[in-house]
């Protein structure tokens, strides 16, 4: 079984990064920086790319006390800008210098993509709904006082309420923009 295993192994179609030059030009992190998030990347996950269900397993480690997959589903098809099912480090770490290092202007762009789940440009209540949905399974019960069953839902409809500024039922990527900022 150990020569099967080994085999299986050199099947896997292992994945490394485009030169580290040519990441630091495209991110905001030093070459360093990304040598030691690349170290914990490969650790994590040996292949070189992640899919979906080693991204919700990695994500439950840290909601111990809900259900965090469709939250992880949501964040994954985020990451996987390519959409072909899995995330390269390319792809991991374009995300993350956008949500640590960006501007007020490009983590709001990132922050869109992942609420406009269907990639129509728009967000509209049922996506929304879906995201809200997802955090509060993440969350847990514990997070929260006992909620009422419509939490969600009235989240929604405070978001829309704020956000909807031609009130024509969708936000757009500049609605969400200008309503953040405000």
């Amino acid at each position: 079984s150990d020569k099967i295993e080994d085999e299986l192994e050199m099947t896997t179609v292992c994945h490394r990064p485009e030169g580290l030059e040519q990441l630091e030009a495209q991110t905001n992190f030093t070459k360093r920086e990304l040598q030691v998030l690349y170290r914990g990347f490969k650790n994590e996950c040996p292949s070189g790319v992640v899919n979906e269900e080693t991204f919700k397993q990695i994500y439950a480690q840290f909601f111990p006390h809900g259900d965090a997959s469709m939250y992880a589903h949501y964040l994954f098809n985020a990451f996987d800008t390519a959409q072909n099912g899995s995330v390269k480090f390319e792809d991991f770490v374009m995300a993350l210098s956008v949500l640590l290092r960006g501007t007020v202007h490009e983590k709001l762009r990132w922050t869109f993509n992942l609420y406009d789940i269907n990639k129509d440009g728009y967000i509209n209540k049922e996506e929304m709904m879906d995201i809200v949905k997802a955090i509060y399974d993440m969350m847990g019960k514990y997070t929260y006082p006992v909620l009422k069953e419509d939490a969600p839902r009235q989240h929604v409809e405070v978001f829309f309420q704020k956000m909807d500024k031609n009130k024509d039922g969708v936000v757009t990527l500049d609605e969400f923009i200008e309503s953040c900022q405000e």
